[in-house]
């Protein structure tokens, strides 16, 4: 095996680690969010934790961050709380800050 095939597989491997992190990061923002939201809807225990499993499951929809931006501002805006997609995504981009910190310390 020559070095150049070392690199390769070392530049794989941490492209595979670097993915798996972003994955999870991005899972642990739209559980946030999903709380997050809870909260805004008067949902608390058990039933926000499904709540929040439903937001992160709604991202395997599209590629992308809409299709969670959809589903909770569609359920805030179905609660009439005047939230608007500019409200929800500032606080995805709050929370992708929360989520990476959070993940970080876990490693």
């Amino acid at each position: 095996m020559t070095t150049f095939d070392d690199r390769g597989k070392g530049f794989e491997a941490k492209y595979k680690r670097d993915q798996e992190l972003q994955f999870k990061v991005m899972a642990r923002r739209n559980k946030l969010l999903g709380l997050w939201a809870a909260e805004k809807m008067g949902v608390s225990g058990a039933d926000a934790e499904t709540y929040s499993k439903e937001v992160v499951v709604s991202d395997f929809d599209r590629p992308g961050d809409e299709d969670v931006l959809e589903k909770v501002h569609g359920d805030l805006e179905a609660k009439g709380l005047g939230l608007s997609a500019s409200d929800v995504r500032k606080e995805m981009e709050r929370l992708l800050d929360v989520a990476r910190q959070e993940i970080e310390s876990d490693i």
